[in-house]
């Protein structure tokens, strides 16, 4: 089975339709398709079509890679060809990141006859005590679901609770459940303390969990509104018309230009605050997987011009894992982590900000905080600890 063409729809309407060509990919508006129901930022309702070598980034944007992407050509390379098109409908049919639906009759008839779960209870995840893997066991039920990129293992399960039970919409909450891997031990434990330290500083961040044995992370999606519709969601690999691959290119300081040239006057400063938080923190923790793809613009629909920079996500310390690791992107013309206290200071100025030190000095603050208060969660993960406060060190001496 190859699939050569796609449907493409938002909430707003059907959009347009997807084609693989001998050489290209290229996606074309349906004459009826209105302006709001374009696909991206770039890409604005027109008659011309939108050809490329690759395939476009806005589809790009959620194809699975790493863990997700194995597991999927497991199940299915036996009996269909996985190529991107087929990622892309079983990733963007049901449930994907942002407001752009993917659907095509090879993906529907693959999928006719599976019996979906309805879901499962947020408590049940959190609490589980029994000897099953029960992160294997929900990959093997909701994989087909998987509309979210990452090479982290995770997967998109849709939540089962009273409360929705009770409203009046067809809509279902998702939640990310995401696990560690052998060789980055205490990789749950890692994210909810750097998240936490993210949310004790002020910056807006998803709802997140963590499991009560600490070996998964459960994250609320931020891409849905109060009643659950779809909301517009671009990494900035996507909006940078970059590939998947091109994620460590470019720096930060293209970030915050891509938020001046997108987001509306009134929500320019916030964002780039917010970028500058974002930015600072994970030189603090040491993170050095802060790229492309995670950071991104959230809006209601392309033509509202209300684009602001998405809640912070994916905030990890990876020093633990690699001693020597840099960081994602360019800061001030240097990727080391240990430069990056300068780098800040300039960055600063990309950014508007008035008090960087200060600013950072209050990211400090939450750091500490965080780990005085999470000391049963440092006690099983006393590496991650380790990590985090022999990279922040450099900034208590310079800042604190």
């Amino acid at each position: 089975m190859k699939t050569t063409a796609l449907q493409v729809s938002t909430p707003q309407g059907s959009s347009g339709s997807l084609l693989s060509g001998a050489e290209d990919y290229i996606f074309r508006y349906h004459n009826e398709a209105s302006p709001q129901a374009a696909i991206s930022l770039l890409m604005p309702v027109r008659p011309d079509e939108f050809r490329r070598r690759e395939l476009h980034p806005i589809f790009q944007m959620n194809l699975p890679e790493g863990y997700v992407l194995e597991q999927l050509r497991n199940r299915l390379a036996k009996t269909v060809n996985v190529d991107p098109f087929l990622l892309l409908a079983l990733s963007g049919s049901s449930a994907p990141i942002g407001r752009v639906f993917v659907h095509s009759e090879a993906v529907d008839k693959l999928l006719q006859g599976r019996q979906t779960p309805s879901g499962e209870k947020l408590e049940e995840i959190l609490h589980w005590d029994g000897t099953e893997d029960i992160f294997a066991d929900l990959v093997d039920r909701y994989i087909l679901r998987a509309g979210i990129s990452g090479v982290q293992p995770k997967v998109l399960v849709p939540e089962q609770s009273e409360a929705q039970a009770r409203k009046v919409t067809s809509n279902t909450p998702d939640l990310i459940i995401k696990s560690g891997r052998e060789e980055f031990p205490g990789l749950a434990i890692n994210e909810f303390l750097c998240m936490s330290m993210a949310k004790e500083a002020g910056l807006p961040v998803p709802k997140f969990y963590l499991s009560d044995n600490m070996k998964l992370f459960v994250m609320r999606r931020f891409d849905r509104d109060s009643q659950l519709n779809a909301l517009g969601f671009e990494d900035m690999a996507a909006l940078m018309g970059l590939s998947a691959p091109q994620k460590y290119s470019k720096s930060y300081a293209a970030i915050a230009k891509a938020i001046r040239l997108y987001c509306p006057p009134e929500h320019v400063r916030s964002s780039l605050q917010q970028l500058f938080d974002s930015v600072a923190l994970s030189c603090i923790v040491g993170n050095g997987d802060a790229h492309l793809k995670n950071f991104g613009l959230l809006y209601s629909e392309p033509t509202k011009r209300d684009a602001q920079l998405a809640p912070a996500y994916d905030i990890v310390n990876t020093t633990a894992y690699i001693p020597e690791d840099t960081l994602a992107l360019d800061l001030a013309g240097n990727k080391s982590l240990f430069a990056a206290r300068l780098g800040l200071l300039e960055f600063a100025h990309s950014c508007d900000i008035e008090q960087p030190k200060e600013r950072i000095r209050r990211l400090l603050e939450a750091v500490e905080r965080v780990l005085a208060r999470h000391r049963e969660h440092c006690e099983q993960a006393p590496h991650i600890v380790q990590a985090i406060r022999s990279s922040a060190e450099p900034y208590l001496y310079a800042f604190g």
